[in-house]
């Protein structure tokens, strides 16, 4: 018996729009599915390139933002609604999950984010054991929720969390770093220490993102922004367990996506830690990294940030090359070698999505 149309319509209700979630062309990619066109969205969508972003901010702090559900789902709609991104992305910010640990944390305007709270010892580590409530984000899972009942139904929605080696830089930094001594430091000289500050930070990112997707993410994508300061054999050592015991813990009902820059010199063990779909920034190339992560995964990127604040004739010659490098393969996401730079033309932006779905199709 055919299903008369009222009824579709009943079960799409029903179900949210998972069922058309399902069949969009950006989780057709994460599952290596053959596409209608090539999937794009870009990390940072929404932020300080895009006025309406900027006319938040100039009235609440970034961390307030971040801890305003209803201001969040904003942020994110308006972003994907605004540029016709193939999904969005959760308004969140990689360290919110450093608080429930203990550590202090804000945004300053010339420094970026500072973490207080010194790990100096094993003991220090000890501590954190009971340190981490998942509770204590639950403005997260509520922005996760009320972005999910702000999108259209078919769009997707993807939520996040830093890695745990990003994680536990951060921590031993106490905010950002050009040299990441502190954390080398440490690392080398108190390895037993390490692993055990890598377990616990696994531990709270696995039920992070786990509680994301129980509010109703899409897909969810693990963000190693820094792992590219370490060697090959370090990454393997200190670093791909943790990684892999995360992607290993997530729910199997979502695709997760493995985000890394500086990984082309230890690639190949980058996509030996998990995931269905792999990030790769603008230091190497499509083709070449397939190569060396393998035709059984996703790839996800890679347009050099830069390039969207250059006239359009060039960003289409780069667009052009980089779907020519993975060709017919499914499973691909364009996206950018990292987040959108605040200084890129919105009309550039729109202009990217629009080209990527034309020359795809």
């Amino acid at each position: 018996m055919k299903t008369k149309p009222e009824e579709m319509d009943a079960n799409v209700k029903t179900d949210d729009g998972r069922s058309l979630r399902k069949k969009s062309e950006f989780l057709r990619a994460c599952r290596g599915e053959k596409t209608s066109y090539t999937p794009i969205w870009l990390m940072r969508q929404a932020g300080r390139y895009m006025k309406e972003y900027r006319d938040i901010r100039d009235k609440v702090s970034f961390l307030d933002l971040c801890k305003n559900p209803n201001l969040c789902a904003e942020v994110a709609v308006t972003a994907q609604e605004k540029i016709g991104a193939d999904a969005a992305i959760l308004f969140s910010d990689l360290l919110l999950i450093l608080e429930p640990f203990g550590f202090g944390l804000e945004y300053t305007k010339d420094h970026g984010p500072v973490i207080t709270g010194r790990i100096e010892s094993k003991r220090d580590v000890e501590k954190l054991s009971g340190g981490f409530h998942k509770e204590s984000l639950q403005f997260v899972f509520d922005a996760v929720r009320q972005t999910r009942k702000s999108l259209k139904p078919a769009v997707p929605l993807i939520g996040f969390s830093g890695a745990p080696f990003t994680l536990a830089a951060y921590i031993l930094e106490g905010g950002t770093s050009r040299t990441f001594l502190s954390t080398k430091q440490f690392m080398f000289s108190n390895p037993e220490t390490w692993h055990l500050l890598m377990e616990k930070v696994s531990s709270a990112v696995i039920d992070y993102l786990n509680g994301q997707i129980e509010a109703g993410a899409d897909a969810v994508q693990l963000f190693d922004s820094w792992v590219g300061c370490l060697g090959a054999e370090d990454y393997r050592e200190y670093v791909l367990p943790y990684s892999r015991r995360v992607i290993d813990g997530i729910k199997k009902d979502v695709p997760l996506i493995h985000f890394g820059t500086g990984t082309g010199m230890f690639l190949k063990s980058f996509g030996e830690a998990g995931g269905d779909v792999i990030g790769i920034d603008h230091h190497i190339r499509l083709d070449q990294a397939l190569e060396v992560i393998g035709y059984t995964v996703g790839i996800q990127g890679n347009l050099d940030p830069a390039m969207l604040c250059c006239p359009i004739d060039t960003i289409r010659k780069s667009v052009k090359r980089i779907l020519e490098q993975v060709g017919e393969r499914p499973g691909h996401i364009f996206n950018l070698g990292h987040g959108v730079l605040p200084t890129t033309p919105v009309e550039n932006v729109i202009r990217l999505v629009e080209m990527v779905h034309e020359m795809s199709a």
